[in-house]
């Protein structure tokens, strides 16, 4: 008789290129769960974004698996153990995570299935290489990304071909004790989602067919149009790679195959990959360096002089620093749940450098409102604008607002989008409010201090400061 396996479903939200699903479902008969477990998560529980995308993500593959996917809420390791002896299951197949909390909670799961006589597997879905693969000559994790990159991830080969979805899955039902996804309370006020439902859909279909878009109608120019906000030559796909709704193999074997080969330009390609390997470089850190989310990286930062200024972070949250292109990128997280990446440095640069407010509060507001909130991600490239982190961006670049928002969106376009009370102001002001003449502001119906704030602090001084300050630390 075939076994019976629960098949545990995490940040692996998708039937294709699924490998503990498709083992389970080569061995026999599949109980399909979700279990919604926070007890471990502390500071770390799902952001406000994150939920609503998970709601809409478990809802999409529910509907993929025939409605055959069982949700529970609670406890991971008392509802596995109570669900294998209710169903007389014989495995307990899962994908693996590499959150700190997750590896500890996996081992304690692990040991009392085996205990127990379970056989109990679990696999990689979400990397393209275990961290455990990338490693330098010494055995020992990278610090840098360019040998991390050019060293470990090409002498770790090609990532293996993405798996197809299983061709049968014979399912268990659980008649009594799950729950409905509407259960979980993951939204508690579908209208305030409005902007993010506009902009997003969640699912495996959902992320299958953006990144076919991205490939057919943004892919050319990504090495150099990524860095503008204003044109679409960015992926996209990093809620779907978080939540699993696609995989980084997928994903890497479809901007590889001969045919976007003989359409898209290497350096585009090869700018694309590199920025994969990044989430690849973020993981490694996270998993060989657990303490990532929340403590230095370089321990010379536990003496930094950070500031506190509850006015000056609400400003900076809810994008009214006086400074456009910050404000811009701000109002475009509170409306779409996402940020344009060259942006999130701009923010994160000003809320570090100018304003010297910790990295964590920088991280926490990302955390909650992104909806590709990701821990290794979120961690590793908010230490890097800090300076506090591994390969950080050294502590004098400290980004200009002004010139940034000049460069990379010089006709105003997505900046005026965003804060558009200042779309009648001409570009040549539009970065620098403050320098305009009183009839230019009078005509574009601009009154600074009233319809638009006055800059929160100078940008030159308040750089001279942080150079100050990180100097300071330098020498102690």
């Amino acid at each position: 008789m075939a076994g019976k396996t629960l098949f545990w479903f995490r940040q692996d939200l998708r039937v294709s290129d699924n490998p503990g699903l498709w083992q389970a479902a080569q061995k026999g008969p599949v109980l399909a769960v979700y279990i919604h477990d926070e007890e471990h998560l502390k500071d770390f529980k799902l952001g406000t974004s994150s939920r609503w995308w998970l709601h809409n993500s478990l809802t999409a593959l529910d509907k993929s698996l025939e409605n055959n996917l069982h949700v529970y809420k609670g406890s991971a390791q008392i509802i596995i153990m109570r669900l294998i002896k209710e169903h007389a299951l014989d495995a307990v197949y899962f994908n693996r995570c590499y959150e700190p909390w997750r590896q500890e909670q996996d081992a304690v799961i692990k040991a009392a299935l085996e205990k127990k006589g379970i056989e109990c597997k679990n696999f990689n879905s979400s990397l393209l290489w275990e961290p455990s693969e990338v490693l330098k000559g010494d055995g020992t994790p990278y610090k840098v990304f360019t040998p991390f990159y050019n060293n470990g991830c090409f002498k770790a080969g090609i990532p293996g071909i993405p798996l197809p979805a299983p061709k049968t899955i014979s399912y268990i039902k659980d008649t009594s004790s799950f729950a409905a996804i509407a259960e979980l309370g993951l939204i508690k006020n579908k209208e305030s989602f409005e902007g993010i439902a506009q902009q997003w859909n969640s699912g495996e279909k959902a992320a299958q067919k953006r990144l076919n878009e991205f490939i057919k109608k943004d892919f050319v120019g990504y090495s150099e149009g990524r860095n503008f906000p204003a044109k679409n030559n960015t992926s996209r796909l990093s809620p779907y790679l978080h939540f699993g709704e696609i995989s980084p193999k997928q994903v890497w074997h479809g901007v590889n195959c001969k045919a976007v080969k003989k359409t898209i330009p290497a350096v585009d390609r090869a700018t694309f990959l590199k920025e994969l390997a990044w989430r690849e470089f973020s993981y490694s850190l996270l998993y060989n360096f657990p303490t990532l989310p929340r403590e230095n990286f370089n321990k010379k930062f536990n003496g930094f002089s950070w500031q506190t200024n509850s006015s000056f972070l609400e400003a900076w949250q809810q994008g009214k620093t006086g400074y456009p292109i910050v404000d811009a990128g701000m109002r475009e997280l509170l409306q779409t749940g996402y940020m344009h990446n060259r942006v999130r440095m701009i923010v994160g640069s000003f809320l570090v450098k100018n304003l010297l407010l910790h990295w964590h509060q920088g991280e926490d507001w990302f955390w909650d409102h992104l909806v590709d909130a990701d821990l290794a991600n979120n961690s590793a490239s908010w230490q890097w604008v800090a300076g506090s982190g591994a390969d950080a961006a050294p502590y004098f670049r400290v980004f200009n607002p002004i010139t940034q928002g000049e460069k990379f969106d010089s006709n105003g376009e997505y900046t005026k989008r965003f804060v558009p009370e200042l779309k009648k102001l001409p570009v040549k002001y539009l970065f620098k409010p403050w320098e305009a003449p009183q009839e230019v502001l009078k005509s574009a119906g601009v009154v600074l201090g009233k319809t638009y704030p006055h800059p929160m602090v100078d940008v030159s001084e308040s750089r001279k400061r942080a150079l100050d300050a990180y100097i300071k630390l330098s020498k102690g």
